[in-house]
């Protein structure tokens, strides 16, 4: 995931979150990660206590996060929920 994401994936780790996380407020927690989306749903997000996705219309993301070990961690947590549920 450094300069690519796989869409797919992506929207996949986000209905596997809703589907079987807790709900937190407006998202819903599982394996670490909170998962919820705008208002239309266009934009979901994605997020972790050091790392931040943003995925919307037409692929378009961005993450935001301060050191690249927290990203290793946080794509590690997404491959988790992947192969998890």
């Amino acid at each position: 995931m450094k300069n690519e994401i796989d869409s797919k994936f992506i929207l996949s780790v986000f209905e596997k979150i809703r589907e079987n996380g807790e709900k937190k407020g407006e998202g819903y927690l599982l394996g670490g990660v909170t998962a919820f989306s705008d208002f239309d749903g266009y934009t979901i997000f994605m997020e972790d206590q050091l790392v931040k996705l943003r995925f919307g219309f037409h692929n378009q993301y961005h993450f935001d996060y301060e050191k690249e070990v927290h990203m290793e961690q946080f794509e590690k947590k997404l491959e988790a929920i992947n192969k998890d549920y």
